[in-house]
C-alpha cells in the first residue's frame, strides 16, 4: 500500500482528505496536530505500523507492519454538538462490529464491550479511542482512532495484554484483505455518523451490546470494582447495572472485567 493506492481504493467515499504512511509513533497523534493546522471534516490518517499507539488509559497499542488495521478520522463538530462522548466512541466501535460481522460465522457475532472494545468470542480483537481537540472552550474536532487486529502477528503475548485478545483471521479461519476492511469500516462510520445520537443508533448500539444480562465486575478509577448485572444503555450512552443488592447504578466510566469468574448467580 502507498498513498496514491489508498486515494484510489477509498475514493468513492466522501473523505476530506487521506494521509497513509508506512511507520508512525500513533495516528490519533498525527491527526490531532492536521487537525489543529486545519484538515478538514472526515480527514483520514493511516499507518501500516504504529510504534506508539495507544488505547484507553494510555495502554499501548500493538500495530505491527502489515498485521493490523491503525487509522484516525477527524469529525469537525456539526449540528450533533452537545452529544454525550460517550457516542463518538461507540461510533468507532458500532461501524466495526457492523463490518466484522459481515464476515465472522454467525456463532461469534463481534459485540461492544462498553465502552470502547468489540470483541469476537469474548476476545478483543478492536479497540476506540475518542480524543477531543479544544481551542480555549470551543471543541473544534473529535479524533476517532480505531485499532483492528487482523492477523494472528497482530495479536499481542499474553504478558502484555490486560483482557484476552484475538484477531480476524484467527475468527474466521481465512486471510483478510486489510485495506478492504478498511475501506468497509469507513463505510459504516459514515453511514452512523449521520445518526449519531438517534434511536436508531442507541438501539444498534443496545443490540451489539456485550454481557447483556451477565454479573460482570467494573473497575472504577479510584473507587471499589462494582459488581452488578448488564441491563443496557441509558439514552446517554451510560452503562445501566444493577447490583446484588438491586440498587440501580449508571456508569460514565469503568472497565469491564470478566476474567474473575464473576458468578452468575443472584
Amino acid at each position: 500500500m502507498d498513498q496514491a493506492a489508498l486515494q484510489a481504493l477509498l475514493s468513492d467515499l466522501p473523505l476530506g482528505a487521506v494521509r497513509y504512511f508506512a511507520t508512525v509513533g500513533s495516528t490519533n497523534d498525527l491527526a490531532m496536530r492536521w487537525a489543529g493546522a486545519g484538515a478538514p471534516d472526515l480527514s483520514l490518517v493511516v499507518a501500516d505500523e504504529q510504534t506508539a499507539g495507544r488505547g484507553r488509559l494510555n495502554r499501548r497499542w500493538f500495530t505491527p507492519a502489515g498485521a493490523a488495521l491503525a487509522f484516525s478520522l477527524i469529525l469537525r463538530p456539526d449540528r450533533r454538538d452537545g452529544i454525550s462522548p460517550h457516542f463518538y466512541t461507540a461510533l468507532g466501535a458500532l461501524a466495526t462490529c457492523d463490518t466484522l460481522n459481515a464476515a465472522l460465522p454467525p456463532m461469534t457475532p463481534a459485540q461492544i464491550k462498553w465502552p470502547n472494545d468489540v470483541l469476537a468470542s469474548r476476545k478483543k480483537l478492536a479497540g476506540v479511542l475518542a480524543e477531543a481537540q479544544w481551542q480555549g472552550e470551543e471543541l473544534i474536532a473529535t479524533i476517532l482512532g480505531i485499532g483492528i487486529n487482523v492477523a494472528p502477528l497482530s495479536v499481542p503475548p499474553d504478558e502484555q495484554i490486560h483482557y484476552p485478545a484475538t484477531c480476524v483471521e484467527a475468527e474466521v479461519q481465512a486471510e483478510i484483505d486489510r485495506w478492504g476492511l478498511l475501506h468497509a469500516v469507513l463505510e459504516r462510520l459514515i453511514f452512523w455518523r449521520e445518526r449519531l445520537g438517534t434511536q436508531e443508533f442507541l438501539a444498534a448500539w443496545g443490540a451489539r451490546l456485550a454481557f447483556r444480562g451477565e454479573w460482570v465486575q467494573v473497575s472504577l478509577e479510584d473507587q471499589t470494582p462494582l459488581e452488578g448485572q448488564v441491563l443496557g444503555l441509558t439514552r446517554e450512552g451510560r452503562l445501566r447495572l444493577r447490583d446484588r443488592q438491586g440498587a440501580l447504578h449508571e456508569l460514565t466510566g469503568g472497565e469491564i472485567n470478566v476474567r474473575r469468574g464473576v458468578s452468575n448467580a443472584r
